[in-house]
């Protein structure tokens, strides 16, 4: 499943203030729900619920907090990039500062495992990640995290 298929142009921030792992999962639930208080609160709970399990950190400072819910009808992604790494409890020990949020229905067992495979190869790019990070502004970052040809530099000796 492409990522423009889970994901809006609005539900890809860039968070600035510093926070901790609840704080950054708060503000995934009310951009996966688009702020409506209800939803947020039980898709929040679904994310805490399924990092009490175990850390979505998949390393290199991406994690991947995802839940089931019948909240949605399809699956729904969200992406922040934090300026202040956070502790995700990674087995690599290493800061997050790329987390991609998903919410999947209950029934969408195989979808959710296909995304979260798709999302685990895609991240585990380097390049990906750099020109995540590199992002100067939000449209920069919109643009490479839905992988539309970044432009090529041309060296001159």
């Amino acid at each position: 499943m492409p990522l423009a298929d889970l994901l809006t142009a609005e539900r890809i921030v860039m968070l600035t203030e510093p926070g901790d792992r609840d704080r950054v999962l708060d503000a995934a639930a009310r951009l996966l729900t688009d702020a409506s208080p209800a939803m947020t609160a039980a898709i929040g709970a679904a994310l805490r619920e399924r990092e009490s399990l175990g850390s979505t950190a998949i390393g290199h400072g991406v994690a991947i907090p995802h839940a089931r819910s019948n909240a949605f009808s399809t699956a729904r992604g969200a992406f922040l990039r934090l300026e202040h790494p956070i502790d995700f409890g990674a087995r690599d020990h290493a800061p997050v500062d790329l987390v991609f949020a998903m919410s999947v229905p209950e029934h969408s067992s195989q979808q959710y495992l296909e995304i979260l495979s798709e999302l685990a190869e895609r991240f585990s790019s380097d390049g990906f990640r750099d020109a995540l990070r590199d992002a100067p502004d939000l449209d920069a970052l919109r643009s490479r995290l839905f992988g539309k040809p970044l432009p090529t530099m041309t060296v001159r000796p």
